[in-house]
């Protein structure tokens, strides 16, 4: 199975057909009910989806798009959590159509996403996420590539009138 999947630069002519399956009228929106609901995110038109997505995300490293079996099935990202420091990078992962979930597409994908991340930034130590206690899938796939669950900042997430806990995982360069 990893051989069907593969991360790929966000190109132009990519934009459509991933706005069709992240928020088109046909998009299976499970994904943002997992993905940090309580900050509301509204689901994007494809107006507003192309001027948060281009130009900013083409060709950018540090994101791109899962591929499996040649189609566009998710997305991985990474960002600086201190800024213009760079010390401190945090990754993401998005399968969008729930039919997919569990076919473990998630891991190959996120341990390809930090192998190139530390290759990327030969100089860093840890790369880490941060979930919710909501997300038992996200947790599930920390666990899965050896990451190690480094904190639990409890009952800051509040969603449907309940608190969840924020949780951070994260995997040192040695531990990949």
């Amino acid at each position: 199975m990893a051989s069907d999947i593969t991360l790929k630069p966000i190109e132009t002519q990519d934009l459509q057909y991933f706005w069709q399956i992240s928020y088109g009228p046909s998009a299976d929106l499970k994904w943002m009910g997992l993905n940090g609901p309580y900050f509301q995110d509204p689901v994007l038109n494809w107006e507003d989806f192309y001027q948060r997505f281009y130009p900013a995300n083409i060709n950018n490293p540090m994101v791109k798009l899962i591929i499996y079996n040649g189609e566009i099935v998710g997305l991985v990202s990474a960002y600086w959590d201190d800024g213009k420091l760079k010390q401190w990078l945090e990754v993401g992962i998005v399968i969008y159509d729930s039919s997919k979930w569990g076919l473990g597409i998630g891991a190959v994908a996120l341990k390809q996403w930090l192998n190139e991340m530390f290759a990327l930034f030969d100089y860093l130590p840890h790369i880490g996420f941060t979930t919710w206690s909501g997300n038992i899938g996200m947790q599930k796939l920390g666990d899965k590539v050896g990451m190690t669950k480094e904190g639990v900042i409890r009952k800051v997430r509040y969603w449907h009138n309940q608190y969840y806990d924020s949780v951070k995982y994260g995997i040192l360069r040695s531990e990949l």
